[in-house]
């Protein structure tokens, strides 16, 4: 995060990226691949602010495809802290996480990408370190291990059991497989404590639900 933002020093104007099914989260890093004119135009024109800040932004139906789709009203800004130009003319960018947002009002496009008035006020709490208080890790990890092998996903579990709890949660609600809505939920979660209980919530009713026809997840009692 930027040390020494605060609500009212953000900019009132933030410039959105929407993607279905992708989280950011304060903290976390995001990296994207840029390769459509406007969102090109959008990243060259947020290198020349001294901010540097994109909000990333879910549409609110997961399977609409019109270039200008209705948004979910909350998101999170990133920082541009990472930027190369490939031969072909994409941007490899990467986002840190600094801050969530209330989309206000969307103003006219500017360079075919869409500029958002937003209020950071809301989420002011984003800008400060935030280390859970109270949360079941053992359970967390315990139910993780069966989600990922449900989805088929490897997991370099030396790094995951030695991460801080705060770093462990971000990224695991941004990498982990849940649903548009799932990460929405886990976007507007009050703070990092109560974004694990959400995520173990999450975790243990999808394997509730593969448990009726899946025994070897070693789920029931």
């Amino acid at each position: 995060m930027t040390v020494g933002w605060k609500p009212e020093t953000l900019p009132e104007l933030l410039p959105v990226f929407p993607l279905s099914g992708v989280l950011l989260l304060p903290g976390g890093r995001l990296p994207l691949n840029i390769f459509e004119p406007r969102y090109r135009a959008m990243v060259e024109d947020c290198l020349g602010t001294p901010e540097r800040l994109i909000g990333i932004i879910q549409p609110l139906d997961a399977e609409d495809r019109s270039r200008h789709p209705d948004l979910y009203r909350i998101g999170c800004a990133g920082r541009l802290t990472a930027f190369e130009e490939t031969a072909d003319g994409r941007y490899l960018i990467t986002l840190t996480g600094v801050c969530r947002f209330a989309g206000v009002e969307e103003l006219p496009l500017r360079r075919g990408y869409r500029p958002m008035r937003v209020d950071w006020k809301p989420f002011a709490p984003d800008l400060n370190d935030q280390a859970p208080q109270d949360f079941d890790r053992a359970r967390l990890l315990r139910g993780l291990r069966n989600y990922l092998r449900h989805h088929g996903v490897a997991a370099d579990w030396g790094s995951v059991e030695q991460a801080p709890d705060d770093v462990l949660i971000t990224t695991l609600a941004m990498v982990c497989p849940f649903s548009a809505s799932e990460k929405q939920a886990l976007l507007e979660s009050a703070d990092t404590e109560d974004r694990a209980s959400t995520m173990i919530a999450l975790i243990e009713m999808a394997l509730m639900d593969k448990d009726v026809s899946n025994p070897d997840l070693g789920l029931r009692h």
